[in-house]
């Protein structure tokens, strides 16, 4: 199957030692995760992940969670210029959120999805240029990875083990390779890494 635009869906997570983008006390356990975000390899990282980005895909949570504390960076002045960036590219991004849920958009150039992910990502990969990135939101790359539709995987491990918590990477996702496209280890031993599918 070919991809007339060229269209490349990335996925971006924060992955502890263990594999969990949360810890055992829920979705909201990301202390193992958060520690590390403010480095000089995860903002370098957030710059990297969005450089050749023009659609941010996200789920509910995320969507709701990042309208609170995004925007407000992209107008401060006095924010690390790189967050700055960032949440300038995510406030202006044409933005799909997948929810069961909402019934209006939590943000300005949004819209709500109801539909399989696989759907929606031919949809937007045969309209358009540019990346379709799938930030931070582990239900949706999920069920990308499921369905084999990931080109490239932004990953921040961070060293901590949280002995519980959600994986990304369950049994039963179908084998596939992938080639190491670019890493970074920081002074914490936080590492930024980047694969890309081999197809």
């Amino acid at each position: 199957m070919t991809n007339p635009t060229g269209r490349r869906v990335t996925a971006n997570i924060g992955l502890s030692l263990d594999g969990h983008y949360s810890g055992p006390g829920g979705p909201g356990d990301m202390g193992a995760i958060v520690s590390y975000a403010t480095t000089d390899v995860a903002r370098a990282h957030l710059g990297r992940i969005h450089e050749t980005a023009t659609t941010a895909v996200l789920g509910r949570l995320n969507a709701e969670g990042f309208l609170g504390f995004w925007p407000t960076i992209a107008a401060d002045e006095n924010a690390d210029p790189r967050d700055r960036a960032y949440a300038k590219w995510l406030v202006d991004a044409e933005k799909v959120v997948f929810s069961t849920t909402l019934t209006e958009a939590p943000w300005d150039r949004a819209r709500i999805v109801d539909a399989p992910a696989a759907d929606v990502i031919a949809d937007l990969k045969a309209n358009g240029e540019g990346d379709i990135l799938v930030n931070s939101s582990a239900s949706v790359i999920k069920a990308l990875l499921a369905d084999d539709l990931v080109d490239r995987l932004y990953l921040m491990i961070c060293p901590e083990i949280t002995g519980g918590g959600q994986r990304l990477f369950v049994d039963g996702l179908p084998a596939s390779k992938w080639t190491l496209a670019y890493q970074e280890v920081g002074e914490l031993g936080e590492m930024a890494l980047v694969y890309d599918r081999v197809r």
